[in-house]
């Protein structure tokens, strides 16, 4: 068995160093999003929290989607005050490739409670349909 002399700090020393790496990483985060089909529509969702609507831009241009926005981090303590800071701040950019069966003309997008919704409908050619079989 070995002997470890105990380091009343250490403990301390480790919060300080987590708080640095979270720090050094300020405008490195991206939300994370769900994408999926309903009905005649595609949905994307982002979760946003923590920024106002006005905070997000949303642009289309040669059919790619892209995010983009800003979480500024509001300091209510001092930095040498914290013992854990994991909540990630900065600047974002998300950019996604539609498929040409959307129509990106028409896409809506609506926030609450912290999630970005974008409804984009298909185009009229890429709904499916039901052939009637007539008889002969």
């Amino acid at each position: 068995m070995n002997l470890v002399r105990w380091d009343p700090f250490r403990d301390f020393r480790s919060v300080r160093r987590l708080t640095s790496e979270v720090e050094d990483s300020y405008g490195t985060w991206a939300p994370v999003v769900d994408i999926f089909e309903s009905g005649d529509n595609l949905i994307i969702r982002a979760e946003v929290a923590g920024l106002d609507k006005d905070d997000v831009d949303i642009s289309v241009e040669n059919n790619t989607l892209t995010l983009r926005g800003e979480r500024k981090r509001e300091m209510e303590f001092e930095e040498k005050d914290a013992y854990r800071l994991e909540r990630l701040f900065g600047v974002f950019t998300r950019s996604f490739m539609l498929p040409k069966t959307v129509d990106s003309a028409r896409i809506s997008a609506s926030y609450k409670n912290g999630v970005l919704e974008l409804t984009i409908p298909k185009v009229e050619q890429a709904r499916p349909r039901r052939i009637e079989i007539k008889a002969a």
